[in-house]
């Protein structure tokens, strides 16, 4: 009997039906796109840190005799034992070892040292890679939780979509209120019309979460082949492969079926569980809320007005969900463009356009520092390479006395009022001081283009500093620092080692050497040459460990050109140094698509977002065609024309939509004023660039299908025989 009854129930209510369909089919895809893309994710970032820093799992050092490294290979639990003989040397031998078991690493680590008779810290374990696997050291009170974020993702997922989709399941089964107290009434159990309704879920569903499920896999790997094309240039990353595994599509299809199912077991349990006499009483009509006023509405609209207004007000639970999904997809979208548009501008004026005239390519130049790099005149020398300069970076710092402060910025306030630096006890304020050195032809050069003597016993200090109290970041205005009569520089990290390393200073400057460097706002910069940087290089702090390399070119406008000088450049470092390069204009290039990528996979995401909200209007305006036929007709026999029902709907539609768009622009609109503000941009900066036209775009195509659900709900209204919908209670 119930075989049947679902059975003549789904074909004679196709669109409730594909409503649940649509609903299942999305859960599906979702969760599978997921599912792949975290599962691919999580092979990528093992893949880059094997390539990084090698697949071993635990790493003995010590002394190991060959007896003793046979006897690592043979224990138990041991796939292999390798020596790495790059990093053996004076510490003792380097043992890489990977075990079958990996979870029993941190119990058999320790056996191993003890039969060798080493001592405890010499093992040490590859706990990064380790935490990829969801390994961890039972003794760390805070192991990472990477693995176990993605887990709880998937759960929260899942989750939402339960609260989503359950209400096409619920809208569909509670049309059915009516009749299922009438076979409750004749003997049907709770559990018989639960089992029926469960049946029907199975039915409509299994297809729909195949298929979702198989196009999910299809673009997850869309989505990866797109990121490895936006992500080629991008240095130090490698290509993307896309894996699966069958364990991936088991939990992907346990996790949709599941999600499915407890979406339609919550309706259908409080459906199975109503008192057979008040599921008789429900008429199976939208109950609407005769005292409420939609005077908005019915000012604007008339009677139509207040009607769709009370029919809105009474599918209010049903729409929350609808309401919430394109809110979120309007707000999603509209800000993520809004906030790369922002980003864009500032990244466009404080970097692009800021040190576009200063550099062409950069090469880092990694653990090796100025003075052992060698190739200084061999780059000047390259053929299309206009300029040179190799420079090396380092902090120290320095005590100031009020004496050294600028009249500018004493009369300011000093330090403390201007750049938030107290004095100490002794009255003196301790200011950073970074320190750049250049090779000597480049000192040299610098000097002169500052006119200024060329020497290379002293350094060049930047006197500036931010009036942060007259003027904004995007806009600074700077003074000077201290007083120019100082002739040397005392800095405190010798201070405080008993050996004064003094600075001469050579001149002060507003003019910085073309660099591609941020300075400090509240910092004393010096530039000192090699020759200086060589003589007090013992009693300076820690210097940088990498050097870099900046090339103007001679033809600055062509990718090309900047691509095939690039190339002999850092071609001819990389062969004697360890080096990382990169040129300006693919450096834009490769800026642009990582933007293009994010706003891609982001705009996907509220794509999504709006599918579900669409869906869900789908399954409303067709899941209470049942209930809204009794409406309709008791409209129509009173006179109400089926152009005056068009407009109802028309109003309804435009409400549904125009809701989550009113929202969202006010919100965005805070949003925009806010962002603005703490960007220091002028309103009319953005306004030029404001991304209105795919914004119109994305709402008129919400709009559309809004009003497309209301369309094929309102011609299947007026096929009902409306005298059949007031007489009696078949299913349409």
């Amino acid at each position: 009997m119930w075989k049947d009854y679902s059975t003549g129930y789904i074909k004679n209510n196709r669109s409730s039906s594909i409503s649940i369909m649509v609903a299942a089919f999305i859960s599906a895809l979702f969760l599978s796109l997921l599912c792949s893309l975290f599962y691919n994710f999580w092979i990528y970032e093992i893949q880059q840190i094997v390539l990084e820093e090698g697949d071993w799992q635990g790493r003995i050092i010590g002394v190991i005799s060959e007896d003793d490294l046979l006897d690592i290979q043979n224990f138990a639990n041991v796939e292999k034992a390798v020596v790495n003989e790059k990093l053996s040397g004076e510490q003792g031998t380097v043992v890489d070892v990977c075990f079958q078991n990996t979870r029993t690493i941190f119990s058999d680590m320790p056996l191993l040292i003890e039969h060798l008779g080493l001592a405890e810290d010499a093992a040490s374990y590859h706990l990064l890679l380790l935490s990829r696997y969801m390994i961890h050291d039972p003794k760390d009170e805070e192991p990472p939780l990477l693995m176990a974020f993605y887990l709880v993702v998937l759960f929260i997922v899942s989750f939402s979509l339960i609260l989503i989709i359950r209400k096409s399941f619920a809208v569909s089964m509670n049309a059915r209120i009516h009749q299922f107290g009438i076979f409750s009434s004749i003997g049907a159990t709770p559990g018989q019309i639960l089992a029926c309704l469960m049946q029907e879920a199975a039915v409509l569903c299994a297809v729909p979460i195949l298929l979702g499920s198989l196009l999910g896999i299809a673009t997850g790997h869309g989505v990866m082949r797109v990121m490895n094309v936006i992500a080629a240039d991008v240095e130090g990353r490698h290509e993307a492969v896309w894996q699966y595994h069958p364990l991936v599509l088991a939990i992907t299809l346990l996790s949709a079926v599941l999600t499915v199912l407890f979406s339609a077991w919550m309706p259908a349990r409080k459906l199975s569980r109503k008192p057979p006499l008040e599921a008789i009483r429900n008429a199976g009509g939208l109950q609407l809320k005769k005292k409420k006023n939609a005077r908005v509405l019915s000012l604007l609209f008339g009677i139509e007005g207040e009607l769709a207004g009370n029919a809105l007000a009474s599918q209010k639970k049903a729409l929350r969900t609808t309401t919430l999904s394109l809110t979120l997809s309007f707000l999603g979208f509209t800000m993520m463009l809004c906030f790369f548009t922002l980003s864009g501008i500032s990244t466009r004026e404080t970097y692009f356009e800021k040190y576009q005239d200063v550099w062409d390519i950069m090469i880092t130049v990694k653990d090796t520092s100025i003075e052992a790099f060698k190739l200084t005149e061999a780059l000047q020398k390259v053929p299309g390479v206009n300029d040179g300069i190799v420079y090396q970076k380092t902090m120290e710092s320095t005590s100031l006395g009020a004496e050294w402060l600028s009249e500018e910025l004493a009369a300011a306030g000093g330090l403390e009022a201007v750049a938030g630096i107290s004095a100490a006890e002794h009255g003196e304020s301790q200011v950073k001081v970074p320190i750049i050195i250049l090779d000597d032809v480049s000192f040299k050069k610098y000097c002169t283009k500052i006119g200024i003597t060329s020497q290379l016993d002293g350094a060049v200090v930047l006197n500036q500093i931010w009036d942060r109290l007259n003027s904004d970041f995007r806009h600074p205005q700077y003074i000077p620092f201290v007083k120019e009569g100082q002739k040397k520089t005392v800095l405190d990290s010798a201070r405080q080692e008993g050996e004064a390393v003094e600075i001469p200073v050579l001149a002060y400057t507003r003019e910085v050497p073309v660099l591609r460097e941020e300075y400090d706002n509240f910092s004393l910069v010096h530039f000192i040459p090699l020759a200086l940087g060589k003589e007090i290089s013992g009693q300076l702090g820690e210097t940088q460990k990498d050097a870099y390399v900046r090339i103007l070119a001679n033809e600055r406008t062509s990718l090309v050109a900047l691509d095939a000088l690039e190339e002999v450049v850092a071609g001819l470092v990389k062969a004697e140094y360890p080096a990382e390069s990169e040129n300006r204009i693919q450096d834009k290039l490769t800026n642009d698509d990582m933007i293009n990528g994010f706003m891609l996979i982001l705009g996907a995401f509220c794509v999504l977002l709006a599918v579900i909200g669409i869906a869900n209007i789908f399954s409303v305006t067709l899941g209470f065609l049942y209930q809204r036929k009794r409406e309709f007709a008791q409209y129509m026999s009173v006179g109400m024309t089926p152009a005056g029902m068009r407009k109802m709907f028309g109003i309804e539609a435009m409400v549904i939509a125009g809701r989550p768009l009113l929202i969202t622009l006010l919100l965005t609109a805070v949003f925009v004023a806010f962002a603005v503000t703490a960007s220091h941009l002028e309103p009319m900066e953005f306004l030029r660039e404001a991304p209105i036209v795919p914004i119109a775009i994305f709402s008129l195509a919400i709009l559309g299908f809004v009003g497309l659900a209301y369309y094929i709900s309102g011609n299947k209204v007026f096929k009902i025989d409306l005298t059949d919908a007031l007489r009696n209670d078949t299913m349409i």
